[in-house]
């Protein structure tokens, strides 16, 4: 098995390849948004840090790419270019979690007399950080390398060495009289002086972070195994093991026994907000916190003190009927267009949509059954003679095999983002320029119901809402209870 960087459809991802094993697939799906191109032939996972240390404790064994001249890879059926599909060797530039051969133990060893005097180098301490900028020389990157935790900032050229220990000591001494300038930065991160963050880079961002030690991440494991023990869903499981596993790389060097409640303090303001991160990311940050150290015993923090953020007020965005029309009209393809359809005539969420199974529909009695859903919780939704002449017309069409809506592999199932592409796709199509997302569809179905009389106990189960309290917000976006208000600026 072998891992190569890969920039696929203008997103950096890390290939992997290996001859064909149903096992090795099994395991290998285990990681958040792993892939199988068809274009490139492989599969591939998310270009980050937390990716590839799940890769490497899956398989402890695989190798980085052995030709430092890999080809692209060649034109597929889906018709891709090679400036679109490529693979690209780990080089010396790209941060090093994917140098399989890297060495973390400091090296205290001269630097070479043979560099010229523009060869000028600057320290800048910032923090728990130092930044450091040099002209690109192998023997001086071979040393940099040396440092337990240190990263390259492909954006700012730039290494990122934590400031513990001896580590500015052994910089001064091997650089010597070539260093030009030693100074502290602002009292903020290094992540508010890096320009041009948003919250979409957020994953090139995680790279800054420290990589963790082998204990914390069989603390993670067993924090996992804890939850997946309780039946925690698959994505709530996924979610609180990202979170805690950034907050733990963000107060390294400290363990998870260190961790004091002001350090979680320190993530929120340097980390999170920085970052302009939801207020959910945050909540999500102290729940999956709350919960880790509880069942991971002998922490200084106090998890009772862990607040939350302020909740937020947030309307529903709704469609009007027309623009829903207009989109599910838009696609001419069968498939995409009964997703979509279905999606908005039983207000379905995108994972119960992508999770049922032909037997799911029971039309003698004109009713959709959807098992397991958000919370553990099954219902039944009715579905008219309209849908379910649209299902069989579907069927009999594409006949799925395990499935209702299956990728382009008989009994793969139909994966997230291709359904959010889809739906982008009739968007462009119907030129609607709206921020839609497929919840949107969700909302829209709930507020029409409103709308049309539908008693509001009634579309509580239908979306299968624990309390009243969540369904009874589209009653704040129904339009016909609007209408009926006058402003008295009409009667001036």
């Amino acid at each position: 098995m072998k891992a190569s960087k890969l920039v696929h459809n203008n997103e950096e991802r890390i290939r992997v390849d290996f001859p064909y094993n149903q096992d090795l697939v099994a395991k290998l799906r285990e990681i958040p948004d792993a892939r199988w191109s068809k274009t490139i032939g492989a599969w591939h996972i998310p270009y980050s840090e937390e990716s590839y240390d799940q890769l490497t404790q899956l398989f402890p064994d695989i190798g980085g790419p052995k030709n430092p001249n890999v080809e692209p890879s060649a034109v597929g059926s889906a018709g891709k270019s090679k400036s679109e599909v490529k693979v690209i060797p780990v080089s010396m530039e790209q941060p090093d979690f994917l140098d399989v051969s890297a060495d973390h133990t400091p090296i205290p060893q001269e630097a070479p007399t043979n560099i010229t005097s523009r060869d000028e180098i600057t320290v800048t301490i910032s923090g728990k950080n130092l930044i450091l900028k040099m002209p690109r020389n192998e023997t001086d990157i071979q040393f940099i390398r040396s440092f337990k935790y240190v990263r390259w900032v492909n954006r700012q050229l730039r290494w990122v060495i934590p400031n513990y220990g001896k580590n500015l000591e052994l910089i001064k001494n091997y650089f010597k009289a070539r260093i030009s300038h030693i100074g502290n930065a602002p009292e903020v991160s290094v992540f508010q002086q890096t320009p041009g963050i948003t919250p979409n880079s957020f994953a090139r961002v995680a790279e800054l972070l420290p990589r963790l030690d082998s204990e914390s991440l069989k603390e993670i494991e067993q924090f996992k195994r804890w939850m997946e023990h309780k039946r925690y869903s698959d994505s709530t499981v996924k979610t609180y093991v990202m979170a805690i596993t950034t907050f733990l790389r963000f107060i390294k060097p400290k363990t998870s026994a260190e961790a004091t409640n002001e350090d979680m303090q320190k993530f929120v303001n340097q980390y999170l907000i920085p970052r302009k991160l939801s207020f959910s990311y945050q909540n999500q940050a102290v729940n999956s916190s709350r919960l880790f150290f509880k069942i991971i015993k002998g922490a200084a923090l106090i998890t009772e003190q862990l607040e939350r953020p302020r909740t937020e007020h947030r309307l529903p965005n709704v469609l009007s009927k027309e623009e829903v029309g207009s989109i599910l009209q838009a696609s001419h393809n069968q498939k995409h267009r009964t997703m979509l359809s279905l999606i908005y005539a039983c207000g379905l969420r995108r994972g119960e949509l992508l999770n049922l199974k032909p037997e799911n529909i029971d039309s003698k009695r004109h009713l959709l059954i959807i098992r397991n859903a958000k919370g553990r919780k099954d219902r039944i939704i009715p579905i008219s003679d309209k849908v379910i002449g649209m299902l069989r017309e579907y069927y009999r069409g594409y006949r799925p095999k395990v499935w209702l809506f299956e990728g382009q592999s008989p009994g793969e199932q139909y994966s997230e983002k291709s359904i959010q592409s889809v739906l982008k796709q009739a968007l462009n199509k119907a030129s609607i320029t709206k921020p839609v997302t497929l919840h949107w569809l969700r909302h829209s179905y709930a507020t029409h119901l409103l709308e049309a009389g539908t008693d509001l106990r009634y579309i509580q189960e239908l979306l299968g809402h624990k309390s009243s309290k969540t369904t009874e917000i589209y009653t704040h976006v129904t339009e016909k209870s609007l209408h009926k208000i006058k402003s008295p600026f009409d009667d001036l």
